[in-house]
């Protein structure tokens, strides 16, 4: 790993287990064992770091998104398919995926939840879309595309969420019948 990759994950692992705004340059350079200049070299600031850990990573969930939407089927079988990205993205780099749901919750005016609402703009977005072009499959949409993207989504943060909270392996995370469950229950409500 070169020097701005150390970095990049030092700070990961800070922002995720102490929180963004607790964690101070000169905490990131000593993990990383470099010095702050060297930081300010590659990132210009502890902002900008947080810019470019949202840059690369968020474009690695937002690839496999699009990848599962792009593929045939029906829209049971497109959802699955982002639900299985989805979860898989969150097993593959818990660390990003638990500060990108924290930094989501943050205050809107703080400067991280602002570094983190384009990537969550582009997620609600790309799934709006989805539910635009298999609005004619779903005959009761009347025009409340976004509501089902936000349930969408929401129900996949508190799946993965509530697996973590309960000590669940990537692999238990991850189980298709699992994962076939939420997205089944999503589909049909509780009164199926």
């Amino acid at each position: 790993m070169d020097n701005r990759e150390t970095i990049m994950q030092c700070a990961l692992n800070l922002f995720s287990d102490k929180g963004y705004d607790s964690v101070g340059v000169q905490e990131i350079a000593k993990a990383a064992g470099i010095t702050k200049p060297t930081l300010y070299y590659y990132f210009k600031s502890k902002h900008g770091l947080l810019e470019a850990l949202i840059q690369e990573k968020g474009e690695l969930l937002m690839v496999q998104l699009t990848q599962a939407v792009e593929q045939y089927g029906n829209i049971s079988e497109k959802l699955l398919k982002l639900a299985h990205a989805y979860v898989w993205f969150s097993t593959e780099d818990e660390k990003f995926f638990m500060l990108m749901l924290c930094l989501m919750y943050y205050p809107r005016q703080n400067e991280a939840h602002q570094a983190i609402a384009p990537l969550i703009h582009r997620q609600y977005r790309l799934i709006t879309e989805t539910f635009n072009r298999e609005s004619r499959q779903l005959g009761n949409m009347n025009g409340r595309q976004e509501q089902f993207a936000m349930g969408f989504i929401g129900t996949l943060d508190s799946y993965i969420t509530v697996q973590y909270e309960h000590g669940k392996s990537r692999e238990e995370i991850r189980d298709s019948g699992a994962v076939y469950s939420v997205v089944h229950q999503f589909l049909h409500g509780i009164f199926s």
